[in-house]
């Protein structure tokens, strides 16, 4: 049977070799992505020098085993061709399950932008013992009292906020209003920033960058660029400001063209005073077009 030596173990549960068939894959998995190099990288490394960490499981039916946390060495072990690995065991409920499963890969920084701040709504939405809707409107409550420092009906003084508090402090990464407001935008992103972001193909504070461009096939060329070229950010954001400013003739445009269709429309209902306005203005634009020409 073929084993490797195991180093570091961290205890956890009840320390078991199971065979590699007997665990199955969990739904609860935060990470969504994996990248192959990186899992052939850990391959390589458990192939010379063991498995250094646990696999995290817990026993399920037909004595089947749950994978809990630590997918990534799970998968590694498969391409070695281990029969067994070494693994803590522990009883756990869907919800510690899940727990376990945010904090292990939050605090090993394993999850990209993305993933990191689902799991972290998931795992407020646990302890809260709530929807992730729901989570999402009391931070934001939380953060329109603390800037606008109401005391009275305030969602800060409430046991909800102490629960976000605490959960973000035992999380170590950042504060709960620091969440707010630089992780939750970026679930607003366009589906294609989304998706490489998420994927690892860029860094998030070059796809807030790229997601200023309200076109999709500028945003999408912009993204591929930057990609494929490995652009800087500083890069990415001249690209960006060249791009809105040759966006500006044309949205002007649209609006002089939408202003001219509303005058139309109410000009009828115009008071003198008004149209004698409005009429000053567009003598005053006429001039300044006549200007630049």
């Amino acid at each position: 049977m073929k084993t490797l030596p195991n180093y570091q173990i961290r205890k956890f549960g009840d320390r078991r070799q199971i065979p590699i068939k007997q665990i199955v894959t969990s739904k609860l998995q935060p990470r969504k992505y994996f990248s192959e190099q990186g899992i052939n990288q850990l391959a390589a490394s458990i192939k010379s020098s063991g498995i250094q960490q646990d696999l995290i499981v817990r026993p399920i039916d037909k004595g089947k085993y749950e994978l809990v946390a630590r997918e990534r060495r799970y998968r590694a072990a498969q391409i070695v061709g281990l029969e067994t690995i070494p693994a803590q065991v522990k009883e756990m409920s869907d919800a510690e399950a899940l727990q376990c499963a945010l904090t292990e890969n939050i605090q090993r920084e394993d999850l990209n932008p993305i993933e990191e701040t689902e799991a972290i709504l998931r795992l407020l939405a646990i302890n809260l013992n709530d929807s992730v809707e729901k989570v999402r409107s009391l931070l934001h409550r939380m953060k329109n009292d603390a800037k606008k420092k109401v005391t009275t009906h305030s969602a800060m003084g409430t046991s909800e906020a102490e629960i976000v508090k605490s959960t973000f402090d035992s999380l170590g990464r950042m504060s709960w209003d620091s969440f707010v407001s630089n992780q939750l935008p970026l679930l607003k992103l366009p589906p294609e920033i989304l998706k490489a972001l998420g994927e690892g193909d860029i860094d998030y504070t070059k796809a807030k960058e790229i997601a200023k461009l309200k076109s999709e096939e500028e945003r999408l060329a912009l993204l591929e660029k930057a990609i494929a070229q490995k652009l800087t950010l500083r890069q990415v954001q001249k690209l960006v400001r060249e791009s809105k400013v040759s966006e500006l003739p044309d949205q002007l445009e649209t609006e002089i063209s939408d202003l001219a269709k509303q005058f139309r429309r109410s000009k009828a209902r115009l008071s003198p005073q008004k149209r004698s306005e409005i009429e000053g203005l567009l003598k005053r634009l006429k001039l300044l077009l006549y200007e630049e020409s």
